[in-house]
């Protein structure tokens, strides 16, 4: 039961949505005297500087960005375990979401280059089969130029041997 001269310790998370848009804010009010409450608030957005101070908080999946890490509950509050803990599964599940997402985009390279690699294969295809039509016909009147040169050879030596016959 607490004293009616002290208040609870009150933890309120503000939506950086709503009010300042500064970030996330906590605001504590600790066991003091009701008349005169201490408050400490601290911003989790917008640091001074880029490097991180000593007690920094360890990265608990190293390859997310800062903003998305799991903070460290609270062991005394069984909300904030269980909050940590969906707060972990989530990052886990995003985790294996970008690997997906990263053999995804390897494989749709791939097939780019397997579709450029076929609609060239399918030109030159295209382009031989123009080729072979154009020589199958160059063949056909070759084919008739020469029968025409043998009809016509042949005539020659008849005439050939009708003069060697008259004379």
């Amino acid at each position: 039961m607490v004293d009616s001269n002290q208040t609870r310790l009150h933890t309120n998370l503000e939506d950086p949505e709503e009010g300042q848009g500064s970030g996330a804010h906590m605001i504590s009010t600790a066991r003091v005297p009701a008349d005169k409450p201490v408050r400490i608030a601290f911003s989790l957005d917008n640091a001074a500087d880029d490097t991180p101070p000593e007690d920094a908080i360890p990265l608990v999946f190293p390859e997310l960005e800062q903003q998305l890490q799991p903070l460290p509950p609270c062991h005394d509050s069984m909300e904030s375990m269980q909050v940590y803990k969906q707060h972990c599964q989530i990052a886990e599940e995003y985790r294996e979401v970008k690997k997906e997402i990263a053999l995804l985009e390897e494989r749709k390279k791939e097939l780019i280059a397997k579709l450029d690699q076929a609609e060239k294969e399918k030109l030159d295809a295209a382009q031989l089969a123009r080729e072979f039509e154009a020589l199958t016909e160059e063949n056909r009147t070759l084919k008739l130029a020469q029968s025409q040169c043998v009809e016509q050879l042949e005539k020659l030596r008849i005439q050939y041997q009708k003069r060697q016959g008259s004379s």
